[in-house]
């Protein structure tokens, strides 16, 4: 792992060991209007994926799942506060929600459904355990760089699921690879803790699709609906294109996430600097231009202001030129893959869009409270917190298991 604040020694520490260690908030991206058909909700949850929750309000208040809008997806292990939209007529049916331990904060009305993005970026404290001496000191000097520099813009290992092959997922889904999506989507054996979940996997393995189903954990219905298609004979084409459509995007999702952030570790630490074919980001509104003389914009990177980008792969993604768009090239090539590869139909194309490599952090602040440390900070949305923890924190994430590099004729 290669730090942006790699001249800084870290805290050690821990975190995440209970939902309380890491609470985030939602930064709202506009006011609301006071008056319209929908109804904003402020909930605060303890424990619980937004998926999860989204799927309890949804059989709770008798909505369909697209009548609920939200703008981002927040952490399981954490307790978050976050907004969600609702049609106005459920105002009166919010009681309801008491018994799904979700503890309302505010409401209000405003004229559009709440959208994915529509937020400004997320307020963030966690809290280290335990961290090693002169913790508090060494953070504060972290956190001051990276209001400087700016925070490496990376995905990270929460990104890949549980097993750490969501990526793989999403390229054996772009390449046609159905039998061997099958499989990584079962798991290996050897990466599983789950027993019931483990055997299940060895007896695929073996070629016994049908007593693998019966072996899964019950959570576990998409896997076995996979797995009992695939004992009755089905193709596993059409066993893989049968698993839920924002199942199978997210996997593609994943699959982008994970070669941008290769191409953001080839740029570290120097993640301010701009290269001629760069194309860089405005942080104050996203868009993207072409660098010509990166001697020209240097002083912009520096105070912030733009950043270089790297892409989120895509059917019609713009791709940089000179040196930085040939190791965006160069990156499709080494794994099989082509831009019209993201082309699947079927609800499954992606597009793709530029990313800005790093990011502004802001609100930085550190208290001790006895043993362990606290941060405070705010980042934009889109980005992750543990990308500041890694940097103070220092300690190695885990391995994510590489994309397979295809065979060579």
């Amino acid at each position: 792992m290669i730090w942006s604040s790699a001249d800084l020694p870290g805290t050690g520490g821990s975190y995440k060991l209970c939902p309380e260690d890491f609470f985030v908030e939602e930064l709202p991206l506009y006011p609301c209007s006071g008056q319209g058909e929908h109804l904003f909700v402020q909930i605060e949850k303890r424990g619980l994926s937004t998926p999860e929750m989204l799927r309890q309000i949804s059989a709770c208040l008798n909505l369909a799942p697209r009548d609920i809008g939200y703008a981002g997806l927040k952490d399981a292990q954490a307790v978050t506060r976050q907004c969600i939209s609702l049609p106005a007529h459920c105002e009166k049916k919010l009681a309801r929600l008491e018994q799904l331990q979700l503890q309302i904060l505010s409401t209000n009305r405003h004229d559009n459904k709440l959208r994915l993005g529509h937020l400004a970026g997320n307020r963030f404290r966690l809290r280290i355990r335990r961290p090693g001496p002169h913790a508090r000191q060494r953070a504060e000097r972290i956190l001051q760089q990276l209001e400087k520099q700016g925070v490496p813009n990376r995905f990270g290992e929460q990104r890949y699921g549980l097993l750490g092959n969501s990526h793989r997922l999403g390229q054996r889904l772009l390449s046609g690879d159905y039998s061997g999506f099958c499989h990584e989507f079962i798991g290996a054996p050897q990466r599983i803790e789950n027993s019931k979940w483990r055997r299940a996997a060895q007896l695929f393995h073996d070629g016994n699709p049908a007593a693998a189903a019966g072996q899964l954990p019950p959570r576990m219905s998409d896997e076995r609906r996979l797995l009992e298609m695939l004992a009755r004979g089905q193709a596993p084409k059409a066993a893989v294109l049968a698993l839920p459509k924002t199942m199978l995007r997210l996997y593609i999702s994943a699959l982008q996430s994970w070669l941008f952030d290769q191409l953001l570790e080839q740029r570290l630490p120097d993640l301010a600097i701009l290269q001629a074919g760069d194309l860089a980001v405005k942080h104050v509104n996203g868009a993207c231009f072409l660098i010509v003389d990166p001697k020209t914009e240097q002083s912009r990177a520096d105070q912030l202001e733009i950043s270089p980008s790297a892409p989120l792969f895509g059917s019609k993604i713009k791709l940089a030129e000179q040196v930085p768009g040939d190791h965006e090239r160069r990156l499709l090539k080494q794994f099989g893959l082509r831009q019209e590869n993201w082309k699947l139909g079927n609800g499954l194309t992606m597009t793709g869009e530029r990313r800005a490599l790093r990011v502004p952090l802001s609100a930085g602040a550190t208290t001790q409270i006895e043993n362990d440390l606290q941060l405070d900070f705010c980042l934009p949305r889109g980005s992750y917190a543990t990308s500041v923890l890694n940097e103070i924190i220092k300690h190695p994430p885990a391995q994510i298991p590489p994309l397979q590099v295809p065979d060579s004729d």
